[in-house]
Formats: C-alpha cells, sequence, structure tokens
C-alpha cells in the first residue's frame, strides 16, 4: 500500500558493508561522508518498499550526496567493488550497472581500436 505523502518514510538500519572493511584499502574518505551522520537509512531500501516511496527515498539520499564532501570518492568506491545495493556516491545501484555497462563498453572500444591504429601507422 502506497504511503500517503504527507507521512514519514520508514528508517532503515545501514548494513555493516556500508563502512569498508579496512581503512588501509579504502583510505580516510568515509570518515567524512555525509551519510555516516543521521541520514544513513535513506541509502537502502527496505524490504518490499512501494515504487514511489523508493523514488522519493532515492531522491532524498542524493540531495544528501549532492552536498558530500567525499562524493566522487564514495562513487568510484562503488563502482569498484561494485556494490549491488543502495545509493552510493549519489547513483543508485540501477544507475551504477548503466555506468559500468559504459565503463566496459568504451574500454573494448579502445582495445579494438588499437590494433587498428598499429596497422595503419604501419602501412
Amino acid at each position: 500500500m502506497l504511503q500517503p505523502p504527507h507521512q514519514t518514510l520508514q528508517v532503515v538500519a545501514v548494513p555493516p558493508q556500508r563502512t569498508p572493511a579496512r581503512e588501509d584499502q579504502a583510505g580516510p574518505w568515509h570518515s567524512e561522508a555525509v551519510c555516516r551522520r543521521d541520514e544513513a537509512g535513506l541509502f537502502f531500501a527496505p524490504s518490499k518498499e512501494p515504487t514511489a516511496a523508493r523514488l522519493s527515498r532515492e531522491e532524498a539520499a542524493k540531495r544528501v550526496c549532492a552536498r558530500c564532501p567525499v562524493m566522487v570518492a564514495c562513487q568510484e568506491h562503488a563502482l569498484m567493488q561494485p556494490e549491488p545495493y543502495g545509493v552510493w556516491g549519489g547513483l543508485t545501484a540501477a544507475e551504477r550497472r548503466v555506468v559500468l555497462a559504459r565503463r566496459r563498453r568504451r574500454e573494448m572500444e579502445l582495445t579494438s581500436a588499437a590494433p587498428a591504429e598499429q596497422i595503419a601507422a604501419a602501412g
């Protein structure tokens, strides 16, 4: 059942994977993350969350990310892991999948273009 707009969203606990396992691997960026303060429940979906509530929560999480001083580092962490859930660095899991697919496609294009350039240079 959809929540009326005047009701507040349910806040859920942040899964432990939100914080990198080792400081030396991820660097100190996560200690400066705005989401570590009081809005962490915005970043992960509760079970069986209605679509309208999810979209609203994700937009709220993205607004938090937009003011975060470590947004780029967080986003790169989520892309390199890759993190399968939640909003990281201003991107949802679906948006991160798109970014990763574009990166893979770009890498493949560069890889296939390199031999053609070598042949052209040799000829």
